[in-house]
């Protein structure tokens, strides 16, 4: 279960600094974060969402996280732009009877996005293998 509020390290930014967030807004399987020193104009979110499909060993649960940051704009600065990442996971939980398979493939795309070779270093600096590619566009 999520807490109410993330702030004791849970987020992080790119310099490694802490973000805290709490809870706004609850519906169903979904749930809304808003950055404690958001302005109103530029709200800065995390979003944790749930599906399931299917029924018997034909389900599946897609649960999404993304977040959510709207910036002044750097070319044309009077408008503001979102910049939004996010992680699906998409399981078979109709075909499942532990969640270590999950687990280990998460582990697989946490560890290409924040790190590099043999590190065993979470770098939020953008820096590890596949974040680079995603925030620069390479391949």
């Amino acid at each position: 279960m999520l807490p109410t509020t993330l702030n004791t390290s849970e987020v992080k930014n790119s310099s490694g600094t802490e973000i805290e967030f709490g809870r706004i807004q609850t519906v169903d399987r979904q749930l809304t974060f808003a950055a404690s020193l958001e302005t109103p104009n530029l709200p800065h979110r995390i979003l944790v969402s749930h599906l399931e499909t299917g029924e018997g060993i034909s389900r599946r649960r897609r649960s999404l996280v993304r977040v959510d940051k709207t910036i002044a704009g750097q070319v044309d600065t009077t408008q503001s732009v979102k910049v939004s990442f996010y992680a699906v996971a998409d399981i078979p939980v109709g075909q499942m009877t532990a969640f270590a398979e999950a687990a280990h493939v998460n582990a697989e795309l946490i560890s290409f996005l924040a790190s590099l070779g043999a590190s065993t270093t979470i770098l939020y600096d953008g820096t590890g293998n596949g974040s680079a590619s995603l925030i620069n566009g390479t391949l």
